[in-house]
């Protein structure tokens, strides 16, 4: 529960999903339209390289550019003398700092969290100062696909491992309402058709019970059916997967402003319910809840 009811700033937290992300250039293309300002934005994995490139300015027109570089092939550079795994981030360094420059985190334009693991502790590492690309490579190496990268002595590998979508950083951002964007929203898994799709499997089996019990500390959640499309390669069906973010988003969006609207009633309300109640009788108690404002988007 949020204790200050007067803070209806948006916090937007874009979780992980390799080539599924393309997806969320379709949910940040349905906050622009319709005007609604995103004041702190974090990312897990695809989703941390999305929030960078939209947290330094570029526009979701840009970005489809960046979605079309968006396969396994492109983005990985194969190494035998890495440890850790098979392939390097270098390729999505060289694109980040090509694009971006070679920048640090807290000079984002709307203020931006990154999430990584410690391989070694397994401890959530939390990124939001410190050169950005080398943030965003940590929290897109998938374990045993990626070397670790080394940031401040630590040896960081994907954000998803303990929280795929990153809600808690918004929130410790300041955000008061925040919007969660889970990439594999259905519980159920594709076929799969190499050894990245296995491995992307096995991952998101072990994540999603975790993701579920996060998730309860959004305020509204956008969870999205993407099993037909490919872990590895989506540019073939690069506007499909946008729509696929922006058709949901921009259906409910209006919904985010109401709740905007109503968030010191909801405050009262939760007060009433969970701060006094031996003084509200439980049939009134159950009322109330049953009239709180609530939004899950999917």
């Amino acid at each position: 529960m949020k204790w200050n009811p007067f803070n209806t700033s948006v916090g937007l937290a874009l979780g992980g999903g390799a080539a599924k992300g393309i997806a969320h250039i379709g949910v940040l293309k349905a906050f622009e339209e319709e005007g609604v300002r995103i004041s702190y934005i974090s990312g897990t994995s695809i989703g941390a390289l999305v929030a960078a490139y939209y947290a330094f300015g570029k526009t979701t027109d840009e970005m489809l550019a960046v979605g079309e570089q968006l396969s396994f092939k492109r983005m990985t550079s194969f190494s035998l003398l890495r440890k850790g795994g098979f392939f390097t981030t270098d390729a999505i360094r060289d694109m980040i700092v090509e694009d971006l420059g070679d920048v640090d985190i807290e000079n984002a334009l709307i203020p931006l969290a990154i999430c990584t693991t410690d391989i070694v502790s397994g401890e959530q590492v939390v990124l939001e100062k410190g050169n950005l690309a080398n943030a965003v490579c940590a929290s897109v190496a998938v374990p045993g696909v990626f070397s670790p990268v080394e940031i401040d002595g630590r040896k960081l590998v994907d954000g998803g491992l303990v929280e795929n979508v990153p809600v808690s950083l918004v929130e410790d951002l300041g955000a008061g309402i925040i919007v969660g964007v889970d990439l594999n929203g259905v519980k159920r898994y594709p076929e799969p058709s190499g050894m990245i799709d296995v491995l992307g499997n096995a991952i998101d089996i072990c994540m999603d019970l975790k993701t579920r019990d996060q998730l309860k500390q959004a305020d509204i959640v956008l969870s999205l059916d993407l099993t037909h499309y490919s872990r590895a390669d989506n540019t073939d069906r690069i506007e499909p997967l946008v729509m696929e973010g922006y058709r949901p988003m921009k259906a409910k969006i209006r919904k985010l402003l109401w709740f905007k609207r109503t968030n010191t009633l909801r405050y009262i309300l939760k007060v009433l319910i969970d701060i006094v109640p031996l003084k509200v009788p439980e049939f009134i108690r159950r009322k109330l809840k049953e009239t709180l404002p609530s939004i899950t988007i999917r």
